[in-house]
């Protein structure tokens, strides 16, 4: 199986399955001598664990990093940083159900058919629990970028949205509810909406907004490899991502030129920021802000029609522990791979 590694110079690889022993990652190219603050990369990891939360999964991992190599004297030695997650509470039963069939809007039939055969527990590696992995680089790749800012939150749920531009939001509030979203009257509708509709046995999905400030000038490159261009490879690898846009985004579209135009100051800075901090796929020392969208979750705990390997129809319903909405433990999920987009261009930029 190919697409397993992303990155050029800050690589990452990641290994395992949900329902395996461990799922873990190789990462080559994080630069010598950078002072790891492991709390800090646990502190990530406890923002995606399941469990955390009544709106989330109740799938109890720990989610504790054991680092096996490319570490010493708790700095990164240059070499592959290798990492292991182990995994400590599947339940395989739940998914015995769905060995013989195929959940809609799940990999199950795509991987069937494009391998021969496929782990039916919690979906294999399609399994979310992939990004566990990603967020322990991403981590990592914070640390190497200690001058960049990187902020994510929940921008809506549903229909629920925020109606404040991110420059109105205090961003130390993100992590004050559980569905970390900064603006406090919004959450409480976000997290009412969730709770009812994980008693309908239904799944709802949202959208979060990444803000990227103190991004140096520079870093992306011309014509394929523009900054905004992998920042939405990036974003859309994400389970359950439909869609991406930076900057103005769609909106843009409805505009004149004349109105969306960014007036530079004296100093190269802009007057607007509709760019969304990103000129000719090379940043341009604004901030860099981009929305993601996130569809409901696939799996019901409701009764759906759907069909078996013999192609006949078959009633399923869901069983497990799923989230109603991956929306909040997603949030730094994508934090992560914004890390890791700046950490490969960052690294990039300072061979010129």
């Amino acid at each position: 199986m190919a697409g397993n590694s992303y990155g050029n110079l800050f690589k990452l690889t990641t290994f395992g399955e949900s329902h395996g022993v461990a799922i873990g990652g190789i990462i080559d190219g994080c630069p010598p001598g950078i002072t790891l603050d492991f709390e800090a990369i646990q502190k990530e990891m406890n923002r995606r664990k399941p469990g955390q939360s009544a709106i989330v999964t109740q799938r109890k991992e720990p989610d504790e990093v054991k680092f096996l190599s490319g570490i010493f004297e708790g700095k990164t030695t240059g070499t592959p940083i290798g990492f292991v997650i182990e995994n400590a509470n599947q339940k395989s039963h739940d998914y015995s159900h769905i060995k013989d069939s195929y959940r809609p809007s799940h990999a199950d039939y795509v991987y069937d058919k494009k391998y021969g055969f496929r782990d039916y527990r919690g979906g294999g590696r399609s399994s979310a629990r992939e990004t566990a992995s990603r967020v322990v680089a991403g981590a990592i790749a914070k640390q190497v970028l200690k001058d960049i800012k990187i902020h994510a939150f929940t921008s809506s749920v549903g229909d629920i949205f925020i109606d404040k531009p991110y420059q109105d939001l205090d961003f130390s509030n993100i992590e004050s509810n559980d569905v970390r979203c900064p603006d406090s009257a919004t959450a409480e509708k976000m997290i009412k909406r969730i709770k009812q509709i994980r008693k309908e046995g239904d799944t709802i999905g949202g959208t979060i907004t990444c803000v990227l400030q103190n991004v140096p000038i520079g870093l992306g490159e011309p014509v394929f490899d523009k900054l905004h261009a992998e920042l939405g490879k990036a974003m859309l690898s994400i389970n359950a991502v439909k869609g991406f846009e930076y900057g103005s985004g769609f909106c843009g579209a409805k505009m004149k030129g004349s109105e969306h135009n960014d007036q530079y100051n004296s100093d190269g800075t802009t007057k607007t920021n509709l760019s969304g901090g990103i000129q000719g796929g090379i940043s341009n020392g604004m901030d860099i802000y981009f929305r993601v969208a996130f569809k409901p979750v696939a799996t019901l705990i409701q009764k759906y029609e759907t069909i078996n390997k013999e192609g006949e129809k078959v009633e399923m319903q869901g069983k497990g522990r799923h989230d109603p909405c991956v929306v909040p433990r997603a949030v730094p999920i994508v934090e992560a791979m914004a890390a890791l987009v700046l950490a490969d261009f960052w690294l990039l930029n300072k061979m010129y």
